[in-house]
């Protein structure tokens, strides 16, 4: 197999959703970040973080793929780093935009997850059809594929975001 034929994807788990997204749109992963609430976005937008001076949107996954709402974590014992209200977690900070734009057609968004569970190299022939999958809108899919016997939707970032940072 060669190597202009592999994919290299960050696979993350949202509620009990196992995705990926291509490692080319995530800008990077950060620790699950307390947002500002924007008034009158939708629901699915959590807020805005400051990172590094940059103000990014940052997408609720679980509303944005039609999840059920996460349980909430035990409470934590006095004096623990996350006892002041963060919530479990990570945030990608994905690009989304064309590659050949630069910068300024590249827009960052932040994407909630559950737990980061690892980075993947796979040919095209370890992915499958997106046809037939269960509580996934087909339109947000791009592929499905397997790790360690575990099915995982490969995220079309584009139709999943897009429409949510233009409204």
């Amino acid at each position: 197999m060669s190597e202009a034929s592999l994919a290299r994807l960050l696979v993350f788990r949202v509620g009990n959703l196992a995705c990926a997204a291509e490692v080319d749109q995530v800008r990077e992963i950060l620790p699950r970040l307390p947002t500002t609430r924007i008034p009158g976005a939708p629901p699915v937008v959590a807020g805005l973080v400051n990172i590094r001076g940059t103000l990014v949107t940052v997408v609720e996954g679980w509303r944005a793929l039609g999840q059920s709402p996460p349980t909430p974590a035990p409470p934590l014992p006095p004096g623990s780093p996350s006892e002041n209200g963060e919530r479990q977690g990570s945030t990608i900070i994905l690009e989304l935009g064309a590659k050949g734009e630069g910068e300024t057609g590249r827009k960052l968004v932040g994407f909630t997850v559950d737990e980061v569970m690892d980075m993947l190299a796979v040919g095209d022939t370890t992915l499958e059809d997106r046809t037939g999958l269960a509580g996934v809108d087909p339109t947000l899919v791009r592929a499905v594929g397997r790790r360690n016997g575990q099915l995982f939707v490969v995220l079309d970032i584009a139709a999943l975001l897009g429409p949510i940072m233009t409204t």
